[in-house]
């Protein structure tokens, strides 16, 4: 146990209140669960808060979109969440939402505070505005081209290519997400929070060990880019909190109250328990401990103008950030059409949440990295490890004790060094588990796991109990079985917490940190009862197909019922899986003028073709003989794949690929761009 019980809040970063939870999410909400009830069994004072993040344009127009209230969606919604979190097994204290009266009335007052110290500056500027919606955009409703790396298909705040930070209006192209017209630029007065003060401030804290060392690289670089104010106001129509003084027309952004969000839960839990006291853990000078669980993609919010905002406020900084990777599945990006994008629900309702955290725990580290879900490995872990190993040391002996010494431990123990060697494990397994090195903390775990398998098959009780005389020993054995296996619960108690219920009822005792080096020598166990069951393949197929289903549903409903085509192409040629956005950004479209088209002599099916990319000529042959005659393409306009690798034929090299339409024979088309295009333009 600690010398000293350390004070410490805890949060997970705030899922927006627009979707369900998903596996992604899970990652760290299960991380950050884990060492909460690792600080809990070590005897230190710990709270654990979380709320739903409320606010914001996309809140506002789903609602409106449902025919419903922001608030009776959002109230919707955190039903969903809370039955999700529970049924993963997250104990929070406390979880509440940021459309609360504690967090209006805290973001009010961080507001009043930065702007009384200075910190709050307003101006009129240009914003993009959709004429058809009728509304401001919020960075994120506007995409184009990056106006740095000049990557397309980018937000209005940052690039995810490149890292860049800028302005919506510096888009490359914009466009409204909303409505697809193109915004134009409007003036409206708003409120900056003047980061470029704290930049001193900020660069001594990233560095003072509150932060993992990619996090603070990356923070140097964006310090050496320069900070700029940042604009915490929104025009009407918003949902949120309003700007005090502001007469409704200006509300906070999101990103301004939703941090705040984590004070507001803990002030709604202080307000109703005696032993928390909301002032001793904000203040400036407080000693408990503060720390938050994030993604990699909000690092930018936790670990600049978080911090500042505190700061600036008089309150005090975060102990530390603690940023993870996203989660992949099977190698990949969770793929709603390859039925990877799983729903924490659709998880539920087909395996037991421990599964998955003791899957994620035995990969999670300190680091950033993105961790993957391999479902093939998910369940050979599972059922090697939990199954295969850990329980198996209590169902080979725990059926001895009950039959042949009426359910009671021995008084004596067969191998005290055995013991001795997995209790004083704990220093090393706690310094992993504070460190979040779990995945470190399970492979020791796991190791101690199979030395007691190798003593109890090198002891055999089922031998020993055959044999005259050796009574005694087969009841030390199998209690010594019984006792590592209490040691190897304990450690898990953390990332197994209703196995750890379990076995607690098993064994009649409370499993903890401080009994570790307790011996139950005579003491009386119950029937043991199976623990746990082994991972089906059909298991792991019906989460998929679940998913995929859902999927199915969720289009058909949102779906306009329009009037299709009928013909049977779809059916004789099926669209092919699925890709990545990034996948199909790399195939470079180009318009090209078909300069002169021959016949290739030998050749049944092909044409060659000289295309004119607008500066350069590239030679291609095209398997269009059956459809066209060259003096029929000659001059006119098609599209090529400008950057497929050259490709030697028996006729010469073909430098692209022409784009045509139809099964083949007579039945092919040629794509021809509209007048006005010129030959080298990309296609977008």
């Amino acid at each position: 146990m600690a010398t000293d019980s350390r004070k410490m809040l805890v949060t997970c970063a705030l899922p927006y209140a627009n979707g369900s939870i998903h596996l992604g999410h899970m990652l760290e909400h299960i991380q950050a669960d884990i060492w909460v009830r690792f600080q809990k069994l070590r005897g230190n004072h710990c709270t654990f808060v979380c709320a739903d993040d409320t606010h914001g344009t996309p809140i506002m127009l789903s609602a409106q979109k449902m025919g419903i209230t922001p608030e009776q969606m959002i109230a919707q919604v955190a039903e969903e969440h809370k039955a999700d979190f529970a049924d993963f097994l997250i104990d929070f204290d406390n979880y509440h939402s940021t459309h609360s009266d504690e967090n209006r009335e805290l973001a009010s007052e961080v507001y009043s505070r930065l702007k009384d110290n200075g910190y709050i500056q307003s101006r009129t500027i240009e914003q993009l505005y959709d004429p058809e919606k009728g509304m401001f955009l919020p960075d994120r409703f506007v995409k184009g081209t990056c106006p740095k790396c000049k990557t397309e298909d980018q937000y209005g705040d940052n690039c995810e290519n490149c890292g860049s930070t800028y302005s919506p209006a510096d888009l490359i192209d914009p466009k409204s997400v909303i409505t697809g017209a193109t915004p134009v630029l409007k003036e409206s007065e708003h409120y900056f929070f003047d980061l470029p003060q704290f930049k001193t401030v900020l660069e001594e804290w990233t560095r003072s060990g509150a932060l993992q060392s990619e996090m603070a690289n990356k923070l140097a670089e964006w310090f050496e880019q320069g900070l700029q104010q940042w604009d915490i106001s929104r025009d009407k129509p918003y949902f949120g909190f309003e700007i005090p003084g502001t007469n409704g027309e200006k509300f906070f952004y999101v990103w301004l109250d939703a941090p705040i969000g984590y004070m507001g839960s803990f002030k709604n839990l202080c307000d109703r328990r005696d032993d928390l006291n909301f002032d001793e853990y904000w203040q400036a000078d407080s000693s408990a401990e503060l720390y938050h669980f994030i993604g990699k993609d909000i690092i930018y919010f936790h670990s600049l103008f978080w911090p500042a905002m505190l700061h600036g406020a008089n309150l005090r900084k975060p102990t530390n950030v603690f940023a993870h990777g996203y989660v992949t599945v099977n190698g990949e990006k969770m793929s709603k059409s390859r039925g990877t994008f799983i729903k924490a629900r659709t998880y539920l309702d087909n395996l037991h949440p421990e599964y998955l955290r003791y899957y994620y725990a035995a990969k999670l580290n300190d680091r950033i990295d993105d961790l993957d879900l391999n479902l093939e490995d998910f369940a050979q872990r599972v059922n090697s490890d939990m199954v295969g190993k850990l329980v198996n040391i209590a169902s080979r002996t725990a059926g001895f004790i009950a039959k042949r010494f009426d359910g009671t431990l021995a008084e004596g123990i067969d191998n005290p060094e055995l013991l001795a060697e997995f209790q004083n494990a704990k220093g090393s397994i706690a310094a992993l588990y504070e460190g979040r090195e779990f995945g470190k903390a399970i492979r020791e775990i796991m190791a101690l796991a199979d030395k007691a398998n190798a003593y109890i098959a090198e002891q055999a009780p089922w031998a020993l109990a055959k044999q005259e005389g050796m009574e005694q020993k087969t009841h030390e054995v199998c209690s010594m079985g019984i006792h590592l296996f209490k040691v190897l619960m304990t450690y898990l108690k953390p990332v197994l917490p209703k196995m750890a219920a379990d076995v607690e009822a098993f064994l009649n005792t409370e499993l903890t940190w401080d009994s570790l080096d307790d011996v139950l020598t005579g003491h009386g166990i119950n029937k043991f009862k199976a623990l746990i069951q082994r991972i089906e393949p059909a298991k792991i197929e019906a989460i998929v197909e679940q998913t995929k289903a859902e999927v199915a549903a969720e289009q058909a409903a949102s779906a306009p019922a329009l009037e299709l085509e009928q013909n049977d192409e779809l059916e004789k040629d099926p669209i092919a899986e699925t890709i990545s956005f990034d996948d199909f950004a790399k195939v470079d479209l180009r318009v090209v003028r078909i300069a002169k088209a021959e016949h290739v002599d030998g050749a049944k099916k092909l044409l060659q073709l000289t295309l004119d990319l607008g500066g350069e000529t590239r030679n291609v042959f095209a398997g269009i003989k059956s459809a066209y005659q060259p003096e029929d393409l000659e001059g006119k306009l098609t599209v090529m794949v400008a950057n497929l690798a050259p490709r030697k034929m028996k006729f010469g090299m073909s430098e692209g690929m022409v784009l045509a339409a139809g099964p083949g024979g007579e039945d092919i088309h040629i794509l021809n761009p509209d007048d006005g295009a010129k030959p080298g333009q990309r296609i977008m």
